[in-house]
């Protein structure tokens, strides 16, 4: 999670076979500052009433494109989608995570030791934009 400017906000990793949905509250949660993002942007994996709705109830306000097979009528209107349009700044942070060589390959046997390198890698980068 990152902020506006591509700072990064927390990091976490789980296993590929998990759902994205599941994911993102305990990516909240797992903030580095107190004050959590209002808006959260993500792609048309986390498409889901269900975690809308627990998103709101913590104030956050959650921007993604509806899937194609979706039946349900849309909760957000075409509006607040322009905002992903800014999504490039996540990916642009993905790409700096990139330049630490120990995060492209996972050499790390054990997942603590890669989401502690991790971690590391987001407090560099957060220094080096301050």
């Amino acid at each position: 999670m990152t902020d506006a400017r591509g700072l990064p906000l927390s990091i976490d990793t789980a296993s590929a076979s998990e759902a994205e949905v599941n994911l993102i509250e305990p990516l909240l949660d797992a903030a580095a500052t107190p004050l959590v993002p209002g808006t959260l942007i993500d792609d048309k994996a986390a498409d889901c009433d269900a975690l809308r709705d627990r998103l709101a109830d913590r104030n956050v306000d959650l921007v993604t494109p509806h899937r194609k097979n979706r039946v349900r009528p849309s909760k957000q209107d075409g509006r607040k989608l322009r905002r992903y349009r800014r999504r490039w700044k996540i990916e642009r942070t993905v790409s700096w995570l990139h330049d630490f060589r120990r995060l492209i390959v996972r050499h790390e046997f054990y997942w603590s030791l890669y989401h502690g390198f991790a971690k590391l890698a987001c407090i560099v980068m957060a220094v080096r934009r301050l």
